[in-house]
């Protein structure tokens, strides 16, 4: 006859084995297209340092960002003009979508803000989507930008006109 504590301890064993195997596995996995997940990563970093530039109000490092092809001159204007007009920008960006097409990527993205000409102003809050396009494969840079972005705000609403508050009759 067995005794209960031999055949049962290496049971345990197997089992222990069976349950921490797939889990200690998962620390250190690789991704499974490297090429796809280094490209996006080089996306976000695109994005995020477009959006940073832009709330920093660091025209060299948004110009650095942009393809020179002549198609985000007015683009640039306009955040040339925000950055002259506003003291203070705050800006959330939430890509909502990627779609890639060879080395041309659209990246859709939701958008809020709120910009202040100085401290004491309530500040200028609009939200929207839009698109922007990138291109590249080792560097990630902008191609063009469609729909409802939040670069331009100096342009949108003229300063002498009051910010509508809702109540209207």
């Amino acid at each position: 006859m067995l005794k209960p504590g031999r055949f049962f301890w290496p049971l345990g064993l197997v089992a222990l084995a069976l349950l921490t195997g797939p889990m200690g596995g998962c620390g250190g996995k690789e991704p499974r297209y490297p090429a796809d997940h280094a490209r996006y990563q080089k996306i976000d970093t695109a994005i995020a340092g477009l959006r940073q530039a832009y709330v920093k109000r660091d025209m060299s490092g948004f110009r650095a960002l942009l393809l020179p092809s002549g198609l985000l001159d007015r683009v640039e204007l306009d955040v040339e003009k925000d950055m002259q007009t506003f003291e203070t920008i705050t800006l959330d960006l939430s890509v909502e979508r990627i779609v890639i097409n060879g080395d041309t990527v659209d990246v859709f993205v939701h958008w809020q803000g709120v910009w202040k000409k100085n401290q004491a102003d309530a500040g200028l809050r609009e939200r929207g989507h839009g698109m922007l396009r990138w291109v590249g494969m080792q560097s990630i840079l902008l191609k063009s930008a469609e729909g409802d972005l939040p670069f331009g705000m100096a342009t949108r609403r003229p300063a002498s006109e009051p910010q509508k508050t809702g109540t209207g009759g």
